[in-house]
């Protein structure tokens, strides 16, 4: 034995040297300006864009590849964000209103329909289509760091981020974009919790389910989605939340239950033995009982039964097993709705932020709706408290949760490009970007937006486009957080003038109303301010409204109350370019605000009011004074219309040369063309 001592002494000694050599290569710190955290579709699109800006950028991934928690969710394999290939049109940006998936880049064919063409995909399809945008972009991702503590120290340069991986080695930068998503179960505490089956980890094959009677807490789309996985083969199905069940069609989010989820409904409403229920959950407590009967796994059969904290005789803890008789609803009420007893109860309440990654001097706090599952942001989606620290993605809903998709990829895809634009003019004096116009081009910019964006057709009452008026010019900025509009100047770089400012908004209604049925919509234009579905909405302010404005704004508005507002009707088809109902209503607000004649005149006309006014209109002052005048022809001549009556074919109202496709957005949008020379408004 003792010649195998020196032997077992010199392995000791290599193996202290090779560890020696190894800590001393990991634990080393990485320096970078941005470091995303997460590499699922939120931390992908914020790498895009700081790879175009030419950023010193890191994204960081816990994880074998992009997108890991589409690897396990949802469990029963099906996208419910909808992917619409076939529009009947070739126009990207509208595409991108009916395709839920994909990420912005600036390569056209780069599109989740490469990877699926399915209207509800797959979920496997995505993380082929995230890593199909990594590769595509050449994006900067490092695999394998899972970050476990996120600190903040200050320095001489100012404020810093410290993330430690776990081999020791820390990532260090100026601005930490999070973008982890949510995948931590919410859970919620009641006695028997112990008892309970965890979406995360039950098994998705419906025959383990087989003449079992279920019981699921919750009655959100993965809730729903697990008990159509299990209708034919489960005895019954019951369903138990605090609230009724939410349907998309009818809040018009949609987080809420989705119609391909909703099976269960038609089961319940046509009474073949499941159902749904509703009761807090704190207040319950699940009881297990063992009793003698069909044998299963070779022992006896497990029963588990739903009763009220206010039938226990004593506090049992967490585990109530062994409850009396007298113990059960059944015993008190006796048609009590779920008095038998369950094989298996499962939870499927959702997921919440991981908040234990976070040092006390880097972490955000709780936001105050979400029921605290969120971080609580700025609406610019910065961590209240924690400065240079922005939520990105699924975690950043709390700035618009259950009111708008923030929390979706169709939308946060937007509000990252938001973020992009709010830290380009922070650290690098980029202002926000900005279309320049003529005054006489502003109707038909609009009109172009309303019909095409799709930034603020999915954020609807969360993003919007601020038009700064200039008097015969204005400056058009795209996809500016509503709540944000207090900060304009400090997040954009851009000043109000004494002219005001203008606001589009997508926004619903806000009555109640039957959503299937008579009279759902409005179609009369002079009524629009009843519309209920989708439909843009202008708001017109002298100045920028202040943080206690946008507090106090009234219940359901998107905005504080304007100086004047405008609701161009709903459309059935949502293509607001109807002459009479939606043109020529915009044209007259707009000529309101800006106290101005937006009418295009034939270059006779012009040549007529020039002779006889002062002030010719303001088209030819942009025109027919420039010698940009429209020829009176007699396809125009048929086209006309007089004085308030639009043309149902637009002119190009004086159109930049900066912008040689310009014309082309023109000429679908209608502008009014007149004859005669009437000028007051």
């Amino acid at each position: 034995m003792e010649p195998s001592l020196p032997s077992f002494i010199l392995f000791i000694l290599i193996g202290c040297v090779l560890t020696s050599f190894d800590n001393r290569h990991h634990n080393v710190t990485h320096q970078y300006d941005y470091c995303v955290l997460g590499a699922g579709p939120a931390g992908l699109q914020m790498g895009y864009f700081l790879s175009k800006a030419g950023r010193n950028y890191i994204v960081l991934e816990r994880n074998s590849g992009p997108g890991s928690f589409f690897n396990k969710y949802p469990r029963h394999r099906k996208l419910i964000s909808i992917n619409k290939i076939h529009t009947g049109k070739g126009n990207r940006e509208f595409n991108l209103r009916h395709d839920w998936n994909s990420l912005l880049s600036d390569k056209p064919d780069l599109l989740f329909k490469r990877v699926s063409s399915e209207f509800y995909p797959p979920a496997d399809a995505f993380p082929r289509y995230l890593s199909m945008f990594v590769k595509e972009l050449g994006l900067r991702v490092q695999y394998g760091v899972d970050i476990g503590r996120i600190r903040a120290v200050q320095s001489a340069t100012g404020r810093r981020y410290i993330l430690t991986d776990q081999r020791a080695s820390d990532y260090t930068c100026s601005v930490l974009l999070v973008a982890t998503g949510l995948w931590v179960p919410h859970m919620v505490d009641f006695v028997g919790s112990d008892l309970v089956e965890g979406y995360e980890s039950i098994s998705t094959n419906p025959e383990d389910y087989k003449d079992q009677a279920v019981l699921i807490l919750g009655k959100g789309n993965s809730a729903f989605e697990t008990a159509q996985s299990i209708l034919g083969r489960a005895s019954r199905v019951h369903m138990l939340s605090s609230s009724p069940v939410r349907l998309a069609w009818q809040t018009h989010y949609v987080g809420d239950l989705r119609a391909l989820n909703n099976e269960l409904i038609d089961t319940y409403q046509l009474k073949s033995l499941d159902g749904l229920a509703e009761a807090r959950l704190e207040k319950i407590v699940i009881a297990q009982r063992r009793e003698k009967g069909r044998r299963r796994s070779g022992g006896k059969k497990r029963e588990l039964y739903l009763t009220l904290n206010k039938y226990m005789h004593s506090s049992k803890g967490k585990n109530s097993s062994g409850v009396t008789h007298e113990e059960l609803p059944g015993h008190h009420i006796d048609n009590f709705p779920m008095r038998k007893p369950y094989d298996r109860v499962i939870r499927c309440l959702g997921f919440r932020f991981n908040f234990s990654i976070f040092d006390s001097s880097a972490c955000p706090p709780n936001s105050e709706n979400a029921k605290g599952r969120l971080p609580g942001l700025t609406p610019w989606y910065e961590g209240k408290n924690t400065p240079g620290l922005f939520v990105l993605g699924t975690a950043s809903h709390s700035r618009d949760y259950r009111s708008s998709a923030g929390g979706f990829v169709h939308g946060f895809r937007y509000t990252a490009r938001a973020v992009h634009r709010v830290l380009e003019h922070r650290y690098h004096k980029n202002p926000w970007p900005s279309t320049t116009l003529l005054t006489t081009q502003l109707q038909s910019w609009i009109l172009k937006r309303v019909n095409e964006a799709s930034g603020p057709y999915q954020m609807f009452e969360v993003l919007g486009d601020v038009i700064l008026l200039r008097g015969s010019h204005c400056e058009y900025l795209e996809e500016f957080p509503l709540q944000a509009l207090p900060q304009l100047s400090s997040l954009s770089g851009h000043e109000v003038s004494m002219h005001g400012l203008i606001v589009v908004v997508m926004q619903y209604g806000k009555k109640n109303i039957d959503y299937l049925g008579r009279r759902r919509a409005e179609t009369e234009w002079t009524k629009a301010w009843k519309s209920n579905f989708l439909h843009p909405v202008l708001y017109y302010f002298k100045t920028l409204p202040t943080e206690e404005e946008i507090n106090l704004r009234p219940k359901g508005w998107a905005l504080p109350r304007p100086e004047a507002i405008h609701h161009v009707v709903e459309d059935f088809l949502t293509e607001w370019d109807a002459p009479i109902s939606h043109i020529q209503p915009l044209r007259r607000f707009l000529e309101h605000c800006l106290q101005t004649d937006l009418r295009a005149f034939y270059a006779e006309s012009c040549f007529r009011s020039s002779l006889t006014h002062r002030t010719p209109p303001l088209f030819c002052q942009q025109g027919y004074l420039k010698q940009r005048g429209i020829p009176r022809n007699s396809r125009l001549q048929q086209q006309r219309v007089h004085d308030t009556g639009p043309m149902c074919a637009a002119q190009d109202a004086g159109t930049s040369s900066a912008d040689s496709t310009f014309p082309n957005y023109l000429l679908p949008a209608g502008a009014s063309v007149s004859s005669g020379l009437k000028l007051d408004l």
